[in-house]
């Protein structure tokens, strides 16, 4: 049988959740201010996450953590939230349906920087995706 590691897994969970963050945050996001409504989402996930480190006896005390993971859970923390913010003020201004698409661009982006920064090899099947998302982005928002 064959299996699929368990990453696969839990990106599509992650895919999965993505989708109803964009619907509930649309839904959400009605008649209240947009930093508002990304203010009180980090409080949940801040909550929740907080419950599944204490579920799974997972806290590490800061000390143990080096500078370097420091450094760039900061850096993306500050990108985390900034997009947020932009996501949620996008979900109030626009359609679900065309401002989750155009979110999903981030994919492609991601391959760059990956390629970029990571030292990641671009193979021709990653290429042919991050295309695809790119051109299905573009049709949604052109037509």
């Amino acid at each position: 049988m064959n299996s699929y590691p368990s990453w696969v897994v839990f990106a599509l969970g992650s895919a999965f959740f993505a989708a109803l963050t964009a619907l509930f945050g649309k839904l959400g996001v009605a008649g209240i201010n947009s930093n508002m409504a990304t203010f009180i989402r980090t409080i949940v996930i801040l909550l929740v996450t907080a419950g599944i480190l204490s579920m799974r006896s997972e806290w590490q005390k800061p000390d143990n953590i080096s500078p370097y993971s420091w450094v760039f859970l900061v850096l993306s923390g500050i990108a985390t939230g900034l997009s947020w913010l932009c996501y949620y003020r996008a979900l109030q201004l626009g359609p679900v349906s065309k401002v989750a698409p155009i979110d999903k661009l981030s994919v492609a982006m991601a391959i760059l920087l990956g390629i970029a920064f990571a030292g990641e090899q671009l193979t021709w099947q990653v290429a042919l995706g991050g295309a695809l998302i790119v051109a299905g982005s573009v049709v949604i928002i052109m037509f």
